[in-house]
Formats: structure tokens, sequence, C-alpha cells
């Protein structure tokens, strides 16, 4: 079973929206667990203090590096197994390759920042990975958090419906989705595309490659430029695969 164990000041953060739709029935099902961790408790003034002033001077608080890693000391003692992730804009940016092999594994265990950050040291004296959802910054990492766990759930097995269901979603194969359509057919006088209304499906499988192709390399130009085969051959522009 996948166990999620997460390091926070707001344990009362979760599991928020993952105690809902797909992530909660899973959690409800047993088939992954989740555990929060108060950092403070591992505080050893009687102010229980978790921050102090950034050393060099500067705004903000830091994340104290003995409390942080008592905690994580705590975690990895009861899931040796797992990795730890620190939520940090600092760190490696979250790939859905990275998710597929967290969710593969025995859990994971994330580390929540607040404040200014972590103390570097943190980085250095314990196995803790910085990885970031994205170039912007939270007012902590339990929202990028949930975001990691609610992609790592949701392809646990059974989980999500269909067993091909996540196949052919953004990122899958480096590509983006293909756009997707549903009834009525016609709404405010645009229809949705005939090619996926004639029952043909070598040519609806060859329009949704035609797209995601296209739409990757006019939408995200960095990971068109990745994609294998970015250089053989040129998608059809846009007008040309509606019809």
């Amino acid at each position: 079973m996948f166990a999620a164990t997460v390091l926070t000041l707001y344990p009362e953060m979760f599991p928020g929206p993952l105690g809902l739709s797909l992530a909660g029935r899973a959690l409800a099902e047993g088939r992954w667990s989740l555990d929060t961790v108060q950092i403070r408790d591992f505080a050893t003034d009687r102010h229980r203090s978790v921050d102090d002033t950034p050393a060099g001077g500067g705004a903000g608080m830091v994340m104290k590096v003995d409390v942080l890693a008592s905690a994580v000391d705590h975690a990895l003692a009861a899931r040796p197994d797992c990795p730890v992730l620190a939520m940090s804009p600092r760190g490696a940016p979250l790939t859905q390759a990275r998710v597929r092999a967290l969710a593969a594994g025995a859990g994971v265990t994330i580390l929540c920042g607040r404040f200014e950050g972590f103390d570097e040291r943190i980085f250095e004296g314990r196995p803790v990975e910085p990885v970031s959802i994205g170039d912007y910054v939270l007012s902590g990492g339990e929202m990028g958090a949930l975001v990691l766990l609610d992609a790592c759930v949701r392809l646990l097995p059974g989980v999500m419906g269909a067993a091909l269901s996540g196949d052919d979603e953004s990122f899958e194969t480096g590509l983006l989705e293909y756009p997707h359509y549903t009834r009525p057919v016609e709404w405010e006088g645009r229809t949705i595309p005939e090619v996926l209304r004639s029952g043909d499906h070598a040519r609806i499988a060859a329009w949704r490659k035609s797209m995601a192709e296209s739409d990757t390399r006019l939408r995200r130009p960095d990971l068109w430029e990745r994609h294998e085969g970015a250089r053989v051959g040129r998608p059809l522009a846009r007008g040309d695969e509606r019809d």
C-alpha cells in the first residue's frame, strides 16, 4: 500500500481535498494511507520555536535545521523505504515521470516549509530532496504536498476507473493531451469535429495524435523540443485538422 507521511506545521490541512472524490474513496478503501506529523513537536525550547532569523540578515524567518532534522529522523525511522521530498521553489520541477515512479513505490514523506524556507543544511545532513510544482511561490508547502499526493494517488491500482484511462493524458507520452468533446454535437454554432463522429477508429487515432503534436508545438515549445521525433516531419497546422 502507498503510504504518505506529511511533516507540517498545519496538519489540520490534511486530508483536505484528498479526502474527497477518487483520492478520498481510495483512502477510505485502504488503497493508500496518510499520516501527518507536527513539526513543532520536535522543538526543544519552552516556546516550541521552529524558526529563527536568517544568518547574514534579511527579511523573514528560516525554519531551524535541528528541528527539521528531528522531524525527518522520526519519519525515516517509521518509513525508511519512503523517499523524503521537501516542497520548495528551489527544487527540481515535478514531472509526470517522477510521479509515476513515486506511485510505483512504497510511498513518500513530504516536508512542508513555511516562512522563508529551510535551513540549507537539512539537504546536506539528511536524505531530503527539494521538489517544486511550478515557478511561483506559495505561503507554504502544504498546497504543493496536496498536488503531489493527488498526482500519485490517482495512478494507484484501482483508483481510476478504466485501466487505460490515464495512458493518453498530458505528459504521459511527452505531449499535451488531445482536445476532448462530448454532447451536444452543436453548441453556440460550434460542432464536434466530424472525424470524431465518423466511427473510423484509425482516423480518430491519427487525428488525436496530430492534435496532441500540434497543441504541444504551439502551447508548450519546451515540451516539443524534448519530444523524440520532434524534427521528423511537421504536425498539421491547426486549421487543417478540424474537418
